[in-house]
């Protein structure tokens, strides 16, 4: 956990990079979208239907967030390049994070 959160920090807004490829490749050119301080760009979904968030970092230290964290590692590794992916559907995330807001 503590070798993905490291890595997160490093990540940043440059890790736009891989999802801006894939747009550029069909076509679908979009401005990059600045994330604010705090805040990390995470792409959630199965391989053809990701949607991208924009989540505060300090909820990846929940337990909800640490389980997700898990399964992303098990399923793309600790060295996964380009944005985080957490594999869930975007309804399950989406519920995730409206529970998170209360």
């Amino acid at each position: 956990m503590k070798q993905l959160m490291r890595r997160l920090a490093r990540v940043g807004d440059a890790s736009l990079e891989e999802a801006l490829l894939r747009e550029r490749r069909t076509g679908k050119e979009r401005k990059r979208e600045k994330v604010p301080e705090g805040h990390l760009p995470v792409y959630v979904g199965e391989e053809r239907e990701m949607q991208r968030f924009v989540v505060k970092a300090d909820l990846l230290s929940r337990p909800i967030f640490v389980e997700l964290l898990r399964r992303s590692a098990e399923e793309y590794g600790y060295e996964q390049r380009g944005v985080l992916r957490i594999p869930c559907s975007i309804a399950m995330f989406e519920r995730v994070l409206d529970g998170q807001r209360n």
